[in-house]
């Protein structure tokens, strides 16, 4: 590599030349694809290959298809078509788990409401005795120990 400073100080780059010249042809070639792309003879040419492709491969997808259930069947391993009827009986399940918790839902608020209305007892207003009780403490206990 050449180490010499070119006149104005800085050091010659061989590559740097090869890099412009590779950045301009990329960038030609970039501005006239998005011309061609953007043209409606390129949507139907495109539309009509996707359509042609899709045709020729559709039996050779049913044939591998055919084949993976069949060595999948062999394997003893679940294919795709199970695992979707297992998916829709593990939501059926869900929905009616749902249900079920709705419904208990119910049931338990129309025993709980008048249940827990009937427990509490009005509050009574502080009496002067009730006061007394409440600074002193509980009140002893007046059963007799037995040993």
């Amino acid at each position: 590599m050449a180490k010499d400073a070119t006149g104005n100080g800085a050091q010659f780059d061989p590559m740097g030349s090869l890099r412009q010249m590779r950045d301009g042809y990329l960038d030609v070639w970039a501005k006239a694809m998005v011309e061609t792309v953007n043209t409606e003879a390129y949507a139907k040419a495109t539309g009509s290959m996707m359509d042609a492709y899709l045709a020729v491969s559709s039996p050779f997808r049913d044939a591998v298809e055919k084949a993976m259930l069949q060595a999948l069947q062999q394997l003893s391993m679940p294919s795709r078509v199970d695992f979707i009827g297992l998916a829709e009986r593990l939501t059926n399940v869900e929905m009616r788990l749902d249900d079920m918790d709705a419904k208990l839902d119910r049931i338990e608020g129309m025993f709980s409401k008048p249940a827990t209305a009937a427990r509490r007892p009005a509050a009574a207003p502080p009496t002067p005795a009730n006061q007394e009780r409440v600074r002193r403490g509980p009140r002893p206990s007046r059963r007799k120990r037995t040993k």
